[in-house]
């Protein structure tokens, strides 16, 4: 049985889930990351003014 990493985190302790987020935001901060990072916030924008696909609408406009 496999365990997802979202999982791990999920159950973590309050504490311990802030230091990940910490080491995260880190990360993004690396150039590497600037341009993922910036995709992210666009697509949380995106998201916010309810620019979206339902997890159904993905699927009927695939036509699996």
């Amino acid at each position: 049985m496999t365990v997802s990493t979202k999982d791990i985190i999920e159950n973590l302790e309050t504490a311990d889930k802030e230091k990940v987020v910490y080491f995260v935001n880190l990360l993004l901060e690396q150039k590497k990351y600037q341009s993922l990072k910036k995709e992210l916030n666009e697509r949380r924008e995106q998201i916010k003014q309810g620019d979206s696909l339902s997890h159904n609408d993905f699927w009927k406009d695939v036509n699996v």
